[in-house]
Order: C-alpha cells, then sequence, then structure tokens
C-alpha cells in the first residue's frame, strides 16, 4: 500500500484557506514599563561648598562640592569663569572640566582674581541642574620689596614694596 500511495501525486494544498488576520499589538506601554524599572533618575544638583581656608594659591584653587540624596553619579561638569564688573561679562571665558571625585584643583588662574564655579552631576539618564554658584579667590601674588628704597637706623627700619596684583590687597604681613 505505501508502494501505490507514494506512486500518487499527492496535492498539499489546503481546501480552505486559513483566516488569520495581521494582528500588530501595542507593546509600548509594557516596554516604557519595563524601561523605567530598569532606568536610574538623572541626579539631583549637587551643593558646591564655600571656598575653605588655605584652598587657594596664586594660580589655583582647590573647589569641593557634595551631594545630599544618594544619587548615582557616573561623573561632574565643574565649569567656571572670571568674575568680572564689568557689564559685558558675558564675554568672559568660561571653562569646563569633566571630573569623577567631588573636589578638583583648577590651576594656571591669575593671582587675586574671583572666580565663579558652579558643578552638575552626570548619569547613564542624564545631567543634573547646576549647583548654585560659589566664588573663590586666588592669592594674591607676593609683593616685590624696593631695595633702593630701604632705610635703617638704630631702632627703626623703612621698608617699601609694590604689588603686583592688578585687584587692590585687603592687607599685608612684615615678619622681621
Amino acid at each position: 500500500r505505501l508502494e501505490e500511495f507514494l506512486k500518487k501525486e499527492v496535492d498539499l494544498e489546503l481546501s480552505t484557506l486559513p483566516d488569520f488576520e495581521e494582528r500588530v499589538i501595542d507593546v509600548s506601554e509594557v516596554e516604557q514599563l519595563m524601561n523605567s524599572i530598569n532606568a536610574i533618575p538623572a541626579p539631583c544638583a549637587p551643593v558646591i561648598n564655600p571656598q575653605a581656608p588655605n584652598a587657594a594659591t596664586g594660580t589655583s584653587l582647590r573647589v569641593c562640592w557634595g551631594l545630599f540624596s544618594d544619587d548615582t553619579v557616573e561623573c561632574y561638569q565643574l565649569c567656571y569663569k572670571p568674575v568680572s564688573n564689568e557689564r559685558n561679562s558675558d564675554g568672559q571665558a568660561e571653562h569646563t572640566l569633566k571630573v569623577k571625585e567631588t573636589y578638583c584643583t583648577i590651576t594656571d588662574l591669575l593671582p587675586n582674581t574671583q572666580y565663579e564655579f558652579w558643578v552638575s552631576a552626570l548619569n547613564a539618564s542624564g545631567i543634573s541642574p547646576p549647583s548654585e554658584r560659589a566664588v573663590y579667590v586666588t592669592a594674591p601674588s607676593p609683593p616685590t620689596i624696593k631695595n633702593k628704597k630701604i632705610r635703617s637706623c638704630e631702632n627703626a627700619a623703612l621698608v617699601c614694596w609694590e604689588s603686583r596684583d592688578m585687584n587692590p590687597v585687603d592687607s599685608y604681613t612684615v615678619e622681621l
């Protein structure tokens, strides 16, 4: 019988076509829900610390900040620019650094100059709002003693110096 069956030409077409309709399933809600479960939120704004004592030299500043939340942070974006009293202060060069820690030492700055700093936190979800801005000041340059104007006698000495800074210096300390 098998031999006879195999000799016959068999038509494998179905007599009726299946009635399948093309269905498009909208999984966007499920996809959005799944993404929200695995996603971390963008971090909150960091808090920049005021300038600490001894955190400045004539050409560098150490800036520190922190977070008040348990946000996941990959790195920080520290921005700064010199403070200007001119009305066109927007034209000042703004610098941006990417930093892994919650502190940074900025070098190659001008002595006795105010700088404005602000910081943002970044992670895979995005960037935080910037922190409040904080003003830091570099230390003044040491003054230059005018050797030709030094005068002295038995009980007194006259020492003259001049500042090399553009901005006024608050006070000087003379050591003997």
